[in-house]
């Protein structure tokens, strides 16, 4: 079978990570991976921050926690030491689109690379509020942006999910 598709239909929403950090290198890949997902007309209107320090890592954490609506001491990270977070230039028509690509490039390139991850959502409220808005501009990054999502990355603590059956009547023909 293909690598890519062996990928693909291995891959699973992790819950569960060890502490350790990912090494930088590692990250950078999968980042990468990310920055080479199909985009509108080659726009390219996405960035990928990708945050290691704890931290920060923690206040957004605590942010996406209280957007929720979960108990305090929840992580709505499930303990990745590490957030590839995608976000997209908000007067790009298909940002939700491209940047949704990327994320699904960033989950399949850390599958591949060994690690697991989990898309996080709310990246978009976290950002619209003026907290999100002075992370962005602590990090250097001006201009108006939309958070499209988290990825979140680490060393898998346990076992890979199975994956749920596939759903009869998913693929339709027209011939």
């Amino acid at each position: 079978m293909n690598e890519i598709i062996k990928a693909m239909k291995e891959r699973r929403s992790i819950r569960k990570f060890k502490p350790e950090l990912p090494s930088k290198d590692i990250l950078e890949q999968i980042a990468e991976a990310g920055l080479y997902a199909a985009n509108g007309k080659g726009k390219q209107a996405s960035k990928i921050i990708i945050v290691t320090d704890k931290k920060l890592r923690d206040k957004i954490s605590e942010m996406n926690r209280k957007i929720g609506g979960w108990n305090e001491g929840f992580d709505p990270f499930y303990g990745a030491p590490a957030m590839l977070i995608v976000i997209a230039e908000k007067d790009w028509n298909n940002r939700v689109y491209d940047g949704s690509l990327v994320m699904g490039n960033l989950m399949l390139a850390a599958h591949s690379l060994g690690l697991g991850s989990i898309w996080i959502h709310r990246a978009k409220e976290e950002f619209e509020s003026d907290e999100g808005k002075e992370i962005l501009r602590q990090l250097g990054i001006e201009g108006e942006w939309e958070g499209i999502g988290h990825c979140a990355v680490g060393i898998i603590d346990g076992d890979i999910p199975s994956p749920a059956p596939r759903k009869d009547g998913r693929t339709v023909w027209a011939e």
